[in-house]
């Protein structure tokens, strides 16, 4: 029997002790050796001995530089172990909009028992081995240490710079997002930005270059989708996903997708003007493609947080000459304060999140919007993006 290290003992790795009889936990977090309620062993990460292990399979967030990482001798990832399991499978990976065009297409796949799962909020360990088509967010953590798993589809939305400090570098961060083109087979399917074509793969590569341009290629009528903004590009992809395997356009069915709350979320205060909660946007193309949305109207702009080392130059020059103005936040809101005076953008310094929604307050109009779309992580100041975006839904209601 193979002696099997679980590094971490987290959401990933969990189910998967429950299947790997005597495997061994490895978790940064535990100071002393201990059993938990299923009598799994986890001990310190201090302890792991790679003479003493056949096969470790990480969390996948845990970075290249780690010490268990650097030590493991027989690495792989969890969809590495899951290889074997005879179903379809199809990874759906990029830097936004990823976990909606998970769901969208779970939505539209729903009556061939399909499953969703992967970095969308079920792992692999937890899901149904015998249902015939898996859907899996994947992340670019997974994908960089996955050698051996491949997709029968593969669906990359567009690359912005994200987790550079992870990765080391945004070359990094691309080649761990294209790794699955190198390794899938003929027969396959990968719906890919144009930006990427040159590629090379066995599989059947489907490059596009805008919204237009997917639905062109895959005889959709984008006018009879009734998402806007980034959600039609997602919209679109699960509908490609759907043309592919099944040649078929249902557009009643993707109508009736239901978005989750804090991506573009939007509500009106008691005085009818409208804010919008973005909180999920946490890095500068997720706020570009807000930005987008609602460029028609003025823009009040909430950015900041931890934008984990990211060059915002790049946010700044697309917000230039943009009818907006920008009110800081976060732990980054001295570095947006210095790029707004650079590109003479109209800026506010703020407190914190419920100071800048008083500061809307006193300007905004019923022909304005009020966008929180942060292009940064909020662990600098909440418990989750979620907090942050309950909160300031919370302020604008106690106006």
């Amino acid at each position: 029997m193979k002696r099997v290290s679980l590094f971490g003992y987290g959401v990933t790795t969990k189910p998967l002790g429950l299947q790997i009889k005597n495997s061994i936990f490895y978790d940064d977090n535990v100071k002393e050796p201990y059993f938990d309620e299923e009598k799994r062993l986890i001990r310190p990460s201090s302890e792991f001995n790679p003479d003493f292990s056949d096969l470790e399979i990480p969390s996948p967030g845990m970075p290249p530089h780690h010490p268990l990482i650097k030590s493991a001798k027989n690495l792989i990832s969890e969809y590495d172990y899951f290889k074997d399991v005879m179903n379809l499978k199809i990874w759906i990976s990029g830097t936004n909009g990823k976990t909606t065009t998970t769901q969208m297409t779970q939505h539209l796949l729903e009556d061939k028992k399909s499953v969703a799962g992967g970095n969308i909020g079920t792992p692999l360990g937890s899901l149904d081995t015998k249902a015939p088509i898996w859907i899996l967010e994947t992340s670019s953590f997974t994908m960089h240490y996955t050698n051996e798993a491949t997709p029968n589809i593969y669906i990359l939305l567009p690359l912005s710079p994200d987790h550079l400090s992870w990765h080391g570098s945004m070359q990094e961060y691309i080649d761990a997002k294209l790794k699955p083109l190198k390794m899938m087979k003929k027969g396959s399917t990968a719906i890919i930005p144009e930006a990427y074509k040159e590629y090379a793969s066995a599989a059947n590569i489907i490059t596009y270059k805008n919204e237009a341009d997917l639905a062109e290629k895959f005889g959709i009528d984008k006018e009879r989708v009734n998402f806007k903004g980034a959600f039609l590009m997602d919209a679109l992809l699960a509908m490609a996903v759907d043309k592919v395997l099944f040649d078929r356009i249902e557009y009643d069915k993707i109508n009736s997708f239901v978005l989750d709350p804090h991506r573009q979320e939007e509500f009106y205060d008691a005085h009818k003007r409208l804010w919008v909660n973005d909180t999920k946007a946490t890095n500068l193309d997720a706020t570009i493609a807000a930005v987008k949305r609602y460029e028609d109207q003025f823009i009040h702009l909430i950015l900041g947080g931890d934008d984990k080392g990211v060059d915002l130059s790049e946010l700044f020059e697309f917000l230039q000459g943009k009818n907006l103005k920008v009110y800081a936040i976060g732990s980054n809101k001295d570095k947006l304060m210095t790029l707004a005076q650079k590109y003479n953008i109209p800026s506010h310094k703020c407190r914190d999140l419920v100071d800048a929604v008083s500061a809307i307050d006193q300007a905004l109009q019923k022909d304005q919007v009020a966008l929180l779309s942060p292009a940064a992580a909020s662990l600098d100041e909440f418990q989750s993006y979620a907090h942050r975006g309950n909160l300031f839904k919370e302020s604008v209601a106690k106006l």
